[in-house]
């Protein structure tokens, strides 16, 4: 069935001159526009602290989209040229009561509209307060005022719940949306049709059939400009509790009732509630840090993590971190889920690995493929290269019993046009059509931060993080973690694709 186009609605950005903004959710309402999912209804209403009217925004938008090479529409697109009509823009300080003044004024009491915190989260929760304030919150039958809101939301369990409280002592959970762009993704988006209407996987779903999992989020780039920003907050607040649970949560909750949000929240939530908590002794032996030093990254000569722009030089900041976890829950008792994610690594990618348990013996007893049969795998990759894989073995051509694993792939790109999209599409449209489903929700959120609390706690009071080349996948601790179980990661870009 094909989507409806979303009702009326006007985009308020905050942080309208900033680089989420033009990079991703500007070409991402442009691609809606061209799918006729939005119409000559939506307006976006920028809101920045650089002085400036609406041409002014226009052509900071228009200055960036004719750089991009085939990333996203140029200025001279149709569907760009429909929507630069209809954005408009209001520069401002947002502690001060004037702005607020302002975008009630242009929106009148009876307008549908979004608000979009694309700001650092300093501004989240006095933002909110100030929308609340001025009745910019306020919902009438037939309106709606929805609140997204970017990560990271917090940066510990104290103050996620100090977060939720503010932002829920002035709105109803139903309209905030808090967002987690890697949801926007389309494999992620696939992985609960990918179990629920696949009897073959969701019938082996599950600690009889499953050894471990990993979920993997290399990135090739170091921390470059952010240095200020990075240093106080690390690979483990920057990336675990959002990104890297949501895909956990998504790979082991249980089937939901039904497709509805509020079902679908509620059974990632419980997930998460049931990671297990560690004690500080636990904590030790189940996570590892790392920080890269100096070294060749592609082509260029890199400063360590420490020699960094705005990094402080005795710091002990991670740039990568390697967690083993556990959901005690009845279908994952026993089941690790070893997670790791980190800065100047080999290569950009973000995968989910599916152990399966060995396969018996009993059949290859008077041979030696027993040695060499490797486990069954399923490689959910959810960027660059969208797509799934099944890793099976079969017999080599010849006379003797020889195993070879080969992979069985399906690529997006191979079958579907997405190329052109951010990932942000399918969360804007959501946004505006009311669906919370690809959205955190507040019990889930401080769950997140539950289960990272005790790393957190351990590391703010003693060792350092343990040094790794660039372009390597971390630190020897990273591979020690798994290895001490008799595993191995799995080699990110080993999967073969068609040729």
């Amino acid at each position: 069935m094909d989507a409806a186009p979303t009702p009326p609605v006007t985009l308020v950005i905050f942080g309208a001159t900033g680089d989420l903004t033009r990079r991703l959710l500007v070409p991402a309402i442009i691609n809606l526009t061209r799918s006729r999912l939005v119409g000559e209804d939506l307006h976006i209403l920028g809101i920045g602290i650089e002085p400036g009217d609406d041409e002014f925004l226009r052509g900071r938008l228009d200055q960036f989209l004719s750089h991009l090479s085939g990333e996203a529409p140029t200025v001279k697109d149709e569907a760009w040229e429909s929507l630069r009509r209809r954005i408009s823009y209001t520069s401002g300080d947002f502690s001060r009561d004037d702005i607020f003044l302002e975008i009630g004024r242009r929106l009148g009491p009876d307008a549908n509209a979004a608000f979009y915190l694309a700001v650092p989260p300093s501004f989240f929760g006095s933002i909110v307060e100030k929308l609340a304030a001025h009745g910019l919150t306020d919902e009438k039958v037939g309106t709606f005022r929805r609140i997204a809101i970017e990560k990271p939301f917090g940066t510990d369990l104290a103050s996620a719940r100090a977060l939720n409280a503010q932002i829920l002592a002035q709105v109803e959970e139903s309209q905030v949306y808090r967002l987690d762009h890697f949801l926007g993704k389309e494999t992620v988006q696939n992985l609960m049709t990918a179990r629920f209407a696949n009897m073959m996987i969701e019938s082996l779903w599950n600690s009889r059939y499953i050894d471990h999992v990993q979920i993997t989020a290399a990135e090739i780039v170091d921390v470059g400009s952010r240095g200020k920003f990075y240093d106080a907050t690390g690979a483990l607040r920057d990336m675990v509790p959002n990104h890297l649970f949501q895909l956990l949560a998504m790979i082991a909750m249980e089937p939901p009732n039904s497709f509805d949000a509020e079902a679908i929240r509620n059974e990632k939530s419980k997930v998460l509630k049931a990671l297990r908590i560690y004690t500080p002794e636990e904590a030790k032996t189940h996570g590892v840090r790392g920080a890269y030093g100096a070294g060749p990254l592609n082509g260029a000569e890199l400063p360590a993590y420490r020699d960094t722009k705005d990094v402080s030089p005795d710091s002990r900041t991670e740039t990568f971190v390697a967690l083993k976890l556990y959901a005690d829950t009845w279908r994952w008792a026993g089941v690790p889920f070893y997670l790791r994610t980190g800065k100047a690594l080999t290569a950009r990618d973000t995968e989910i690995v599916i152990t399966f348990q060995p396969v018996p013996f009993a059949q290859f007893r008077e041979t030696d493929v027993q040695r060499r049969l490797p486990p069954n795998r399923l490689v959910i990759q959810v960027q660059p290269d969208e797509g799934m894989s099944m890793e099976i073995s079969i017999k080599s051509p010849g006379l003797s019993v020889d195993t070879v694993p080969v992979s069985l792939d399906f690529r997006y790109a191979d079958k579907f046009d997405i190329a052109k999209t951010t990932g942000y599409e399918s969360l804007l449209y959501d946004l505006f059509i009311g669906d919370q489903t690809l959205f955190q929700r507040a019990d889930g959120i401080e769950a997140g931060w539950a289960a990272v609390q005790p790393f957190l706690d351990l590391w703010a009071k003693e060792g350092e993080p343990e040094a790794y080349a660039p372009g390597t996948m971390g630190p020897a601790c990273a591979d020690e973690l798994i290895e001490r179980d008799n595993r191995h990661w799995h080699q990110i870009g080993a999967v073969a694709k068609p040729s």
